[in-house]
């Protein structure tokens, strides 16, 4: 009985002391899984100048280009799982949702210029867009200035400023292939980038030119089935891009997108697709050649009709999202470190000049717009009353996986071992069968 009177009180003691333990509270903390790796570094730079005014720690974590997904699944099942993370959109939310914080009272949502762009659904706001952004062709006007003073060519056009359908964007490049070495470009368009991973360019921005159309057509935004009807206008552009390329077509699956974007910026090429977010890539280049005054965007022409009033493909794949599964204190700190970035000084700083984002928040000045060539390129075709921009509808494709697999078939067609009708279909069904998944 000595014995059972001795250890109660030590038994009770030890409840204590774990149920202390349990009560502890661990210093909140942000863990962000970043999308994009070109801003990697400014996102690691903004973690640190956050940790130094706040004292919070902020992890940074960047996913491997077009392995987001991925990484995401492999991360979000660790006990340190990212308390921010991003989707694309509607089909994102949908494989996100149990993970989706509703963010509806929070500052972020209350300053979004157009909450129409937020991912809703009927109970909460789950998803918020952290950028706007645009892309189209990247053009160097110093070359394209050099083609039109040719006393060779073989085009009545004098300017870009003529050029604004397909045909005519056609006949100018063309023209320039044949008159390459005269300009001293090695092709028209930069490599069209197959490298595992780097084939977002094709399977996804430009494929949401033919399919901005149909919905346009249908008076749609998502579909179960798709028609593929505007696939002949897909192939118009993509062939355009690989054979008139600085790489033969038969070579494209080892070049990547900064293959592709320091060719742009070394001036072997004249034209690129792809987005604002560029001109960080292009501007850091050793040995850029490419002056902020000569870099202009031109749409992305197809061969549509009225398609002379289209303007660049504007809209975000990027929502910001808090981990519903992460601790209160943790959700608290990531909501707050995100409105920081949005709304402080230091924040809006980076986001302008070193992110180079276009914000969609009302906490952003006139004087606090991007700085860089491309991003007042988006501004100005946004703004013009005569355009009408094209949507990213890319949000509503079935998967990650029907986006690989359509690329992956794009490159057998670049290599000229499957035929146009083989990708055509596939498209139409690999659409079907994934969101039947």
């Amino acid at each position: 009985m000595k014995h059972l009177k001795i250890a109660l009180p030590i038994l009770g003691l030890s409840i204590l002391f774990l149920s202390g333990c349990g009560e502890k509270k661990e210093e909140p903390s942000v863990y962000y899984l970043n999308f994009k790796p070109e801003a990697a570094k400014t996102w690691e730079a903004i973690a640190e100048a956050y940790t130094k005014e706040t004292g919070i720690e902020v992890k940074i974590l960047t996913s491997a280009s077009g392995n987001y997904e991925q990484t995401l699944k492999a991360e979000i099942a660790k006990r340190e799982a990212p308390t921010l993370f991003q989707i694309n959109g509607p089909v994102g939310y949908n494989s996100w949702k149990y993970y989706c914080e509703d963010l509806s009272d929070t500052d972020l949502y209350s300053w979004l210029i157009d909450k129409d762009l937020a991912v809703h659904d009927s109970e909460g706001v789950y998803g918020i867009p952290y950028v706007v952004e645009g892309y189209g062709i990247i053009y160097n006007n110093a070359i394209m200035e050099k083609y039109f003073s040719l006393s060779t060519k073989e085009t009545p056009y004098n300017s870009m400023e003529e050029i604004n359908n397909f045909d005519k964007l056609k006949a100018v490049v063309e023209d320039m292939t044949r008159h390459k070495d005269e300009l001293g470009i090695e092709g028209v368009f930069a490599s069209t980038s197959f490298s595992a991973g780097e084939d977002w360019r094709w399977q996804t921005h430009l494929a949401n030119l033919p399919i901005y159309y149909e919905f346009n057509d249908k008076g749609i935004s998502d579909s179960e089935t798709i028609d593929f009807k505007y696939s002949d206008n897909y192939k118009n552009i993509f062939d355009l891009y690989i054979e008139n390329s600085c790489t033969p077509r038969n070579e494209l699956a080892s070049k990547t997108v900064n293959d592709s974007m320091a060719e742009f910026a070394l001036g072997k090429v004249a034209m690129v697709q792809n987005g604002n977010w560029a001109w960080g890539q292009i501007s850091s280049t050793q040995g850029n050649v490419v002056k902020e005054e000569d870099i202009h965007f031109l749409p992305i022409y197809t061969g549509m009709n009225g398609e002379e009033q289209q303007g660049l493909c504007t809209g975000t794949e990027n929502f910001i999202c808090v981990n519903s599964m992460a601790s209160e204190e943790d959700k608290q700190a990531s909501i707050d470190f995100i409105e920081w970035v949005y709304s402080s000084d230091i924040g809006k700083d980076y986001v302008t000049n070193s992110l180079g984002f276009i914000s969609p928040f009302n906490t952003f000045s006139d004087a606090e717009i991007p700085k860089d060539p491309l991003a007042k390129e988006v501004l100005a075709y946004m703004k013009d009353e005569n355009l009408t921009s094209v949507s990213w509808n890319f949000t509503a494709f079935p998967s990650q996986q029907f986006k690989d697999d359509f690329g992956s078939i794009l490159l057998e067609y670049s290599k000229e071992t499957v035929t146009w009708d083989t990708v055509s279909s596939h498209f139409r069904e690999t659409w079907a069968s994934e969101k039947a998944k």
